[in-house]
């Protein structure tokens, strides 16, 4: 199975260097010289076939990738928005690692095995300091979890349910701060606390 490790940005320079927007969490060793990758075109004019990793460095905290296919920014502009992929058969398996395929449309159940469920996983943000799932509540309101074993103690793939061990407050983080928002406006001036 394939999945996504990155989404192409803008050019960067004139020799068809790309900014490249990191899926993965560990781009160390995904994007290094000779790495084959897969692409999966965003449009119509996308490309798509594979893309051989020349250069991969670090600018200010942006992933720059340079392709040995493509030697021009007028290359470089038509690879916008196209998506890296890697064939996870390639990789050695992490009894700790997820892919965001794996996670999306299980069902979040609370504390234990025979937990109620509250709503199910429709995405996995992979940011610098921890990943976060996003989980969209019975109710409709999508909340944040941080990724962690703490939080999310159980993940159950074959089972198709994650559970999770919010501490409190945690799912309602969203509605305390749109109530209280709403509750202290004054709206004659506009100001939190109704002064002038």
């Amino acid at each position: 199975m394939q999945v996504r490790i990155a989404r192409i940005g803008r050019p960067h320079g004139i020799r068809g260097e790309v900014t490249a927007e990191v899926l993965t969490d560990d781009p160390e060793s995904r994007f290094v010289p000779g790495a084959v990758l897969d692409v999966e075109a965003s449009g119509t004019e996308g490309a798509s076939g594979s893309l051989t990793v020349r250069t991969a460095r670090w600018n200010k905290g942006i992933l720059l990738l340079g392709f040995e296919e493509v030697a021009d920014r007028n290359h470089a502009e038509r690879l916008r928005g196209a998506r890296l992929l890697l064939d996870t058969d390639d990789v050695d398996a992490d009894d700790d690692a997820w892919y965001e395929h794996e996670l999306v449309d299980l069902d979040v159940v609370l504390d234990a095995d025979d937990g109620p469920r509250i709503g199910r996983v429709t995405a996995l943000q992979t940011m610098p300091a921890q990943d976060l799932l996003v989980i969209e509540l019975s109710d409709g309101r999508e909340v944040l979890v941080p990724f962690v074993e703490q939080i999310v103690p159980t993940v159950d793939v074959d089972g198709r349910r994650v559970v999770l061990t919010p501490p409190p407050g945690l799912l309602d983080l969203n509605v305390a701060d749109e109530g209280s928002a709403a509750e202290g406006d004054d709206a004659s001036t506009g100001r939190p606390d109704g002064s002038a």
